[in-house]
């Protein structure tokens, strides 16, 4: 069997030392300026466009900000709502008492300071008198726009109005009318086929007809909202073909007193059957009495009246000659 050679360890002293190796790490944990310039550069550049994308989310109407209510101006626009519920305003309190809001309101940044407001008449009005009880921050939800002029501001507080509560044929004719003494458009046409051009034609002219109305009434009328289509239409009708009529139904507004949509409605429909007497002086003037028989020729030179309370028949003309009447006697006797 052979042996087994024993191995004895290296002698150290033969082995060179292990090669000195440096850390790639500066001294004291430092950081290399370069990462520094770099890490910085990073930051910057992601807070501005953070700072643009805010930007830009606010001038598109895309960021719901809080603004102090005393800062934002109710009469920038004239309102398309006449008159406020007390039943809808009461809902809309509970609400907000409740959820807070909910749907933030459209304003549009003055020249002079300040905010205008384009729609949410109703939700700022009742923050603020939530704030006056001592509910709330005093500041409401709002979104900038930036409309491009004032007709685009109108058209955006109609839109909502008519998509959230309706508005009815008044108030869509005021409106027009008042933007058209604001100077937004030169003609009514132009007013509704701009602010009311999703509407059918129809509708249009119905708006168009109350524009009498409005300009006959608009102040005098404590409830115009609850007039109905087709007494509006007859008002209307009736102020175009008789000048008198809008002094008349203003008297009858104020000597009435109408404390009730109801009872307003029925003064309007009162006076409107009312006839005046000028008129009716005016109307038998212009009609004549209609004849009690019936006229015709039956050749040239004679013509045959039939008398419709008797039956009574009665020739005339230069052709009814002696031997003619002779001849229809003796016809009528052999008749007989």
């Amino acid at each position: 069997m052979a042996k087994r050679r024993r191995l004895t360890p290296a002698n150290p002293d033969f082995l060179g030392a292990a090669p000195e190796t440096k850390s790639m790490a500066p001294l004291g944990g430092m950081r290399a300026p370069i990462a520094d310039v770099a890490s910085e550069a990073s930051a910057t550049a992601a807070l501005e466009e953070l700072s643009r994308e805010m930007q830009d989310a606010q001038a598109a109407g895309r960021m719901i900000v809080p603004l102090p209510l005393a800062q934002i101006r109710l009469d920038h626009l004239v309102r398309d709502r006449i008159a406020q519920q007390d039943e809808d305003m009461e809902a809309l309190l509970t609400s907000l008492r409740g959820r807070g809001q909910q749907t933030p309101i459209e304003v549009v940044a003055l020249a002079d300071g300040g905010y205008g407001l384009i729609s949410g008449w109703r939700r700022c009005t009742a923050l603020a008198q939530l704030h006056a009880e001592g509910v709330g921050d005093g500041t409401v939800l709002a979104i900038k726009r930036r409309p491009d002029d004032a007709s685009d501001a109108y058209l955006a507080m109609v839109e909502e109005n008519e998509i959230r509560v309706g508005l009815s044929y008044f108030e869509r004719a005021r409106i027009a009318a008042k933007a058209v003494d604001q100077g937004v458009y030169d003609t009514p046409k132009q007013a509704l086929l701009s602010l009311f051009g999703s509407a059918s034609r129809a509708k249009r002219s119905k708006i168009r007809s109350f524009l009498a109305l409005v300009s006959a009434l608009d102040g005098a009328l404590l409830f115009p909202q609850s007039i109905g289509e087709r007494l509006g239409l007859q008002v209307s009708a009736g102020l175009e073909k008789d000048a008198g009529l809008a002094a008349r139904l203003r008297s009858a507004l104020e000597t009435g007193k109408p404390a009730t949509a109801e009872a307003e409605l029925k003064i309007l429909s009162e006076t409107l059957v009312q006839k005046h007497p000028s008129d009716a002086g005016e109307q038998a003037e212009e009609t004549p009495s209609k004849p009690g028989y019936a006229a015709r020729d039956l050749r040239p030179g004679l013509s045959v009246r039939v008398h419709k309370s008797d039956g009574r028949i009665e020739l005339s003309g230069p052709a009814l000659t002696p031997d003619l009447r002779a001849r229809l006697l003796q016809w009528l006797e052999r008749s007989e």
